[in-house]
């Protein structure tokens, strides 16, 4: 009978560790852009609430398509606001910034036109699908 006590104390004593393990990671977050300015300009109203809600939470941005161009050396949002500086700030608030290979190839955008918190990756929906299937990340489309 002990020995089904402490089994079952040791058993409990696991349960409780995990969860609490399980609550302690931060949520991860893939904020999907492909339609330009407009999306681009949400995408960054809803990071930063998302971050005042949840400072600990890991967000990727992953940009293919039109959803670039925030990301482009000197672009601006419709009010004509530089976005470089919004980017910059939640970069170093550990949001990342992840743009898609296949786009600039295809309209022909030199990387060097990218902001410097841009990271190039080959494919934006790989990208999206890896971080989803792989890592365990929740998919968000502004």
């Amino acid at each position: 009978m002990k020995a089904l006590w402490r089994t079952l104390t040791l058993f409990f004593a696991s349960l409780a560790f995990a969860a609490a393990a399980q609550a302690a990671e931060p949520v991860k977050v893939v904020y999907h852009l492909s339609e330009g300015i407009p999306q681009a300009s949400r995408a960054v109203q809803n990071i930063r609430n998302h971050l005042a809600a949840d400072p600990s939470a890991k967000i990727v941005v992953v940009t293919h398509g039109l959803g670039i161009d925030f990301l482009l050396e000197g672009a601006t949002n419709q009010m004509e606001q530089p976005f470089a500086g919004a980017v910059a700030d939640l970069a170093n608030r550990g949001i990342e910034f992840r743009v898609c290979n296949n786009t600039l190839v295809s309209r022909k955008i030199d990387a060097a036109k990218l902001v410097p918190e841009a990271k190039i990756v080959p494919s934006g929906v790989a990208e999206v699908a890896r971080l989803q299937a792989r890592e365990g990340f929740v998919y968000l489309r502004p």
